[in-house]
Formats: C-alpha cells, structure tokens, sequence
C-alpha cells in the first residue's frame, strides 16, 4: 500500500520501447523531489520486445522509487491511460511518453507551478532530441508539432483558443479529470497513428471552463528516431489525424463534422499561402511537406475506412 503522502503519479504507458523505457524511468528516478512524495505507474500495452526484463532492471536497481508495473490487455493508448488513472494513487497525475526524458527539476518546478496557479490541467516544454543529430530540412515552425515537440516561450500562460497540450508531457488534477477519462475509440493501437484522444479531453475540460496552463520549466526531452521524419511516417501521421477528426467530430454531431470539413478547407488555404512563401524563400522542403501532410489529412478525414492504409 502507497503510503497517503503521495501527491504525484507519474503514469509512463509504453508499447515496445524497450530502447528508451529503462532511461525514461531513471530520469524521473534522479530527480531529488522526495521519494514519498511520488510513484511511478508504467502501463505495459502488451508489448512483445524486452520491455519487462527492462523494468524488473530498473526496480532492481532502485529499489527504493514507488514503482508498479501494470500490463493492460486491452490494446490503445487511450485504454492504457485510462488504466493509469485507475491504479495511480496522486493527487496529480502526469503523462509521460516512453521516451520523454524528465528535466531534473521536473517535479519541484511542477509542485511550485501548481501552487501558485489554478490549473485543472497543464502541459510544459517539450524539446524534440533527433536520433540523426539534427532535425528534418523540411522542418518549420508549422509542421513542429508532428514530432510532438512543444514550445511556447519562457513564460506561463494558458493554452487558449484551439491549443492543448501535448500528450508526451502533460498533466490533470485528478478531481479534474473527466469521469469517463480518454475516448477509447480513439488514439493510438500498436503501430497505427490514429489520435485526437488528447485534443478530446481538453476539449470537454474547456467546455466547462476548466484553466489549462503551460509551465515552460516543466520541461522534457523527446526522443525522436528517424523513421519519424520520413515522408512515409508523415504519410501514416496525417491519415491518422484526418480519421481521429472524422470519428470524434461524428460522435458529436453531423453539424460537428461539417464544421471540421469547412475549417480544412481553410487549413487548405493557409497551407497553400505558407508554401508559396517557402518557394519564395528558397526552402521548398518546408512548404511542399505541408501540402502532403495537408493533402493526407484531407483523406483521412473523407474517408469512411477507419483503417489507415499502409
């Protein structure tokens, strides 16, 4: 039994990311914020490489981190999270990816954070970390968020307007957690990259208002592998994005759905601007990336297969 001064759980759900997930739990173990203070909850999503030998390595060798090792047999994130809500213990929960590395500072700058801010939920800083050394030639600030990575500046405010955090490094208070927690019939389910379930949950939290805050000293590093900046990866990123669109704007109404199709129409505009600047510019690569991700979504979001072809 966790002992009642647990404020923190920090919830790491994975899916065969045996090659970061020993390092992803040992950040958060070096952290020096009090050790009763916290737990750690990995979700195991039925993963098939050596995700388990890599936890029993790491409880062994920190013997004395609240660590509880959970496997959810139904497969998805949004399952897997859920299952994290229910085992965790905190006051406040944290996401985590299984491969986001933990700011040594972390949970003291989060502990501060939330004293004096009345936030429902945040998400900090995420700094992408390329594998290659460097990131893609097409990279811009617009196509930045394909690789989760998040950064809006130094200072605190508030994700407003259609912003919300990002899933690789985000938190809730518990109190403030919808009672049906993630949309399970959304997100990711093995090596597919259907989402939306982030952007749902935030969406029914400001409904009601709630204040969703960005710490920027709550801050991670986000491994990014190669294979995440290919053209085949952005390929399988936007249908993804398109689908989850179609499925939870449908859920909410015919009208909903609409209103999605009417605002890619927009984006189509905004897209077509952006690249024309970027030839202007003599960056080709940052604006022709926008029209493939633009035109990938487009299908996804029209398309009434709710498999991603690969």
């Amino acid at each position: 039994m966790l002992e009642m001064k647990t404020q923190i759980s920090i919830i790491v759900c994975t899916y065969n990311r045996d090659k970061y997930i020993y390092k992803t739990l040992e950040h958060i173990a070096q952290d020096d914020f009090p050790k009763q203070h916290y737990e750690i909850i990995l979700v195991d999503n039925n993963s098939t490489d050596r995700t388990v030998p890599e936890c029993a390595r790491f409880r062994q060798n920190y013997p004395d981190i609240p660590f509880f090792y959970f496997l959810e047999a139904n497969q998805g994130l949004s399952f897997a999270r859920n299952r994290g809500i229910a085992e965790a213990r905190g006051d406040i929960l944290v996401f985590l990816d299984d491969d986001a590395f933990m700011h040594k500072n972390y949970l003291h700058n989060l502990k501060n954070n939330l004293k004096n801010h009345p936030a429902s939920a945040f998400g900090g800083k995420i700094i992408p970390e390329y594998e290659t050394g460097q990131p893609p030639v097409w990279m811009s600030k617009w196509s930045y968020i394909w690789v989760s990575a998040l950064d809006k500046g130094d200072k605190i405010c508030l994700f407003e307007g259609k912003s919300f955090p990002i899933g690789a490094n985000m938190g809730f208070r518990r109190t403030e957690i919808p009672a049906d927690g993630f949309n399970t019939t959304l997100g990711r389910k093995k090596g597919n990259l259907m989402g939306g379930e982030e952007k749902d949950i935030f969406n029914r939290m400001k409904a009601r208002e709630a204040k969703i805050y960005y710490f920027p000293d709550v801050e991670v590093r986000h491994i990014i592998p190669e294979k995440r900046t290919t053209r085949a990866y952005i390929r399988q990123l936007a249908l993804g994005v398109g689908m989850s669109e179609r499925l939870r704007t449908r859920k909410i109404s015919g009208t909903a759905y609409l209103k999605r199709i009417l605002s890619e129409i927009i984006k189509w505009g905004a897209s077509c601007t952006l690249c024309l600047g970027y030839l202007l510019k003599c960056t080709p690569q940052k604006g022709t990336i926008l029209i493939y991700f633009r035109w990938y979504v487009t299908r996804g979001l029209l398309s009434a297969d709710s498999k991603i072809p690969r």
